[in-house]
């Protein structure tokens, strides 16, 4: 391995592949997948130290690994993974993050782009007004009892499938199908349930959206083909989460974690990674809440495709077995699961913090649908309304490499009030109008926060890891039409 010309402290492993030594206090080295423009972008950046600080803590196996969608965020880094074994290793608020179950679920049609001719606006508009978005957004559905919220936060997806909003194959096509086991609703505040109620079925703010895209590159046939996807065929992205309620569950438990941490003795090197053993009454009791949270999440992505399908019959004038909407897959980018991986030879149960990561379970893993279990998992890998998103796929390297993981996204290099300053003056829904994508948001200041140029370049951090082997490209979806909050 050679150093670096910029940090005598990494070393490159290989072409895209750089590993942070172990030093004092580190149980583990930290891995950083980047290429070399990447790479510069990180240097001095906090992000690197939040991934040595990562590796101080108990149990973790093999490696702190950072995505090359990096940077700074609460504790963990944003594109940051980290495995720890559950008969001696913690769990971490901070590895999760705020909006647990943040997460992408892509839907196919069997229109062609040339059949939306004169359309978008009228599509955009509609989904527009059909989905409820923006800061503090109802669902449209009333408000739900405490019943029902104890049934969404236990049932998932399976709630909404339950109660009309889509079909049962929607659950074989999502990551847990839909509900991770062992959620308990009394684990939840009454602030979160307060904050939940009303929420269900609303695409939120920030980097979420809601997008019309077209399939205008396939880079592996015989993947997409297992996926169902075609050159010039319209698909739509979904991009959101927990709302109010996840952000609420972190916020209740990381009090509760720094003073397990005291009691546990476990030493942090920065109290944002605020823990408890996995085992602990405070670990299990915590994951059960996030568990609340994760399920809450798919069920409001359950109920988002539901309207969508709803507003693109209405604006497309359209029946629904001539639209064909279906669901490809739907993973999570912000979440921590007991999952089964072999470290040093033997199988040992984990606990997988992911933030700002997806899963990418490789070929011929059970959990991976029957129709896609041949090539692998599909991995979601949104833009940002003027760039490209991804469909790659699992690998048997991200297996063995990355506890079954890879990036989630661009990540971004401003700041939201860097990107306001840099919009000054600008008209970015006129921009992306320019660039043939139709936008409609609840405010300017949402499009100027999240404008194309506040990420990394999509395409290089997608080509790390399609070179590094751990989630191949599949097909690239270009947007036509963008919904944001």
């Amino acid at each position: 391995m050679t150093e670096t010309p910029n940090n005598s402290e990494l070393r490159r492993v290989d072409d895209v592949v750089w590993e942070i030594p172990m030093r004092e206090g580190m149980r583990v080295p930290g891995r950083v997948y980047a290429d070399d423009v990447l790479m510069e972008s990180l240097q001095g950046d906090q992000s690197l130290d939040q991934v040595r600080n990562v590796a101080h803590l108990p149990g973790i196996q093999r490696y702190s690994l950072a995505m090359p969608d990096i940077h700074f965020g609460y504790g963990f880094p944003i594109g940051g993974v980290a495995a720890f074994a559950v008969d001696e290793g913690v769990v971490s608020p901070g590895g999760v993050g705020y909006d647990i179950n943040c997460g992408v679920r892509l839907l196919a049609t069997d229109l062609e782009r040339s059949a939306l001719e004169g359309s978008m606006k009228r599509m955009v508009d509609q989904l527009f007004r059909d989905v409820p978005s923006g800061v503090g957004a109802h669902g449209a559905i009333q408000t739900l009892s405490r019943r029902e919220m104890a049934e969404v936060l236990e049932q998932g997806a399976g709630w909404a499938v339950r109660h009309g909003y889509g079909r049962p194959d929607d659950l074989e096509r999502t990551e847990a199908h839909g509900a991770l086991p062992g959620a308990d609703p009394e684990a939840v505040s009454e602030r979160a349930y307060a904050r939940g109620d009303s929420q269900v079925g609303t695409l939120g703010s920030g980097n979420h959206f809601l997008e019309i895209q077209v399939v205008d590159q396939v880079f592996d046939p015989v993947a997409a083909r297992a996926y169902g996807l075609f050159e010039g065929q319209v698909t739509v992205m979904i991009h959101c989460g927990s709302r109010g309620f996840g952000y609420q569950v972190c916020d209740d438990y990381l009090g509760i974690m720094s003073q397990a941490a005291q009691r546990y003795g476990i030493a942090l090197p920065d109290r944002q990674l605020a823990c408890a053993p996995v085992d602990s009454p405070e670990g299990r009791r915590y994951l059960a809440a996030m568990a609340c949270a994760a399920n809450y999440a798919w069920a409001n992505r359950q109920m988002i495709m539901h309207l969508t399908e709803e507003a693109l019959l209405r604006a497309l004038s359209m029946a629904p077995r001539d639209l064909n909407l279906r669901l490809v897959y739907d993973v999570a980018h912000n979440i921590a699961k007991l999952e089964d991986h072999t470290v040093d030879g033997v199988v040992r149960r984990l606990c997988v913090h992911r933030k700002g990561a997806t899963r990418a379970f490789g070929p011929g893993h059970p959990e991976v649908p029957e129709p896609y279990r041949a090539v692998g998992q599909p991995v979601l890998i949104p833009g940002d309304m003027g760039t490209a998103s991804f469909v790659c796929r699992g690998s048997t390297r991200a297996m063995e490499q990355t506890f079954g993981s890879t990036c989630h996204g661009a990540g971004r290099v401003l700041s939201r009030a860097a990107a306001l300053r840099r919009a000054k003056g600008r008209a970015i829904d006129r921009e992306l109008a320019a660039g043939g994508i139709t936008v409609r948001s609840q405010g300017r200041k949402t499009l100027a926060e999240e404008m194309p140029e506040a990420y990394k370049d999509v395409e290089r951090v997608v080509a790390v890891m399609d070179r590094a082997g751990i989630s191949p490209r599949v097909a690239r979806l270009r947007p036509l039409g963008v919904v944001k909050g």
